[in-house]
């Protein structure tokens, strides 16, 4: 094809070579190391020739398209630096105040020496104080209540009506006079290994019969019976006023029990009809240890005690004493 036909070519592919030729020429002309200098890409860029001219008119654009990108970023991370206070600032402001709310009033509710948040936090510091106690009391004695509040005077003067009573349940803590599985030891055996408890000899046993309504009863334990047997001649005559077993009640004995007194009575409460003898599982629990006038808070609570009542036996002044009597029992709340 001669050089005329070139021009006639319907791909271009003709006009391609010759700026192909013209840019290798134009290559080798230039300095040693290939890279054009600063004036060859301005005269380059300044040339409206060919393709090739416009890929480095777009090259010199990029810085300017890239600057402009760079400013239009910084722009609009300002904006958005500038809107994020608003934004977030507002929710902040409300947790921060609501957060100072909050521990302004929990600062009162620990520090406060009047008023309602005072009296609130006492309150509750005294019912967690008592759960506590409850709770670990509990885990010694192994019954609950473990602790159980003297109602009557039956049991004076080892124990006073609004002592606090500690028990636990039958056969815990044991003692090694007690010959069973409760843990009693009775007023007979007491004498003979010199066990006392509350004042006396044997241990004071808690139990309430079949039918009785009331509290439990809080009594020593004077000695042991067997089914049939005729203890008349092992009771005290002090605690009876029978001629022989047939004018004594619950003799002989109905079935194997326990013989029980109140310190304060001048009767056997099986003398007196007041129970049976005292069957094992009758016995709510053993008598360990009094606390004096915390039982008040029981007696006053349940209506049993007045507070003015209460007060004044706490403070000493006489009252009316419970007199020995063949019937009376100190129940146990």
């Amino acid at each position: 094809m001669d050089e005329g036909d070139r021009p006639t070519d319907t791909d271009g592919s003709a006009g391609r070579d010759e700026r192909t030729e013209d840019h290798s020429g134009a290559t080798s002309d230039g300095s040693d190391d290939g890279v054009p200098d600063e004036s060859d890409r301005a005269v380059s860029g300044g040339s409206g020739d060919g393709p090739e001219t416009g890929r480095e008119v777009d090259l010199g654009d990029e810085p300017e398209s890239s600057g402009g990108a760079v400013v239009s970023g910084e722009s609009d991370i300002g904006s958005e630096a500038q809107g994020a206070p608003e934004s977030v600032g507002g929710p902040a402001f409300e947790t921060e105040e609501t957060t100072t709310a909050d521990e302004s009033l929990l600062h009162r509710f620990r520090h406060d020496r009047e008023g309602a948040l005072m009296w609130i936090r006492e309150m509750l510091a005294s019912v967690g104080v008592v759960l506590l106690i409850g709770l670990l009391l509990f885990g010694v004695s192994g019954v609950w209540p473990p602790m159980v509040a003297v109602e009557s005077g039956s049991m004076e003067p080892n124990m006073r009506v609004g002592d606090l009573v500690f028990v636990t349940e039958p056969g815990r803590l044991a003692p090694d006079a007690a010959e069973n599985g409760v843990g009693v030891v009775t007023y007979q055996v007491g004498q003979e290994v010199d066990y006392r408890t509350f004042g006396s000899y044997g241990s004071v046993m808690i139990y309430a019969p079949p039918g009785r309504t009331g509290s439990p009863i809080i009594h020593r334990s004077m000695f042991h019976v067997t089914e049939g047997e005729n203890w008349y001649d092992r009771a005290d005559e002090r605690y009876h006023d029978a001629i022989g077993c047939g004018s004594l009640a619950n003799c002989p004995a109905p079935h194997d029990g326990y013989i029980t007194l109140g310190d304060n009575n001048g009767a056997y409460d099986q003398a007196s009809g007041l129970s049976p003898p005292v069957k094992a599982e009758w016995i709510k629990g053993v008598a360990r240890l009094r606390v004096p006038y915390l039982g008040y808070i029981r007696l006053i609570a349940t209506g049993q005690v007045e507070l003015n009542e209460a007060i004044t036996r706490t403070v000493g002044s006489a009252l009316p004493a419970v007199r020995p009597g063949l019937t009376s029992s100190s129940p146990a709340a």
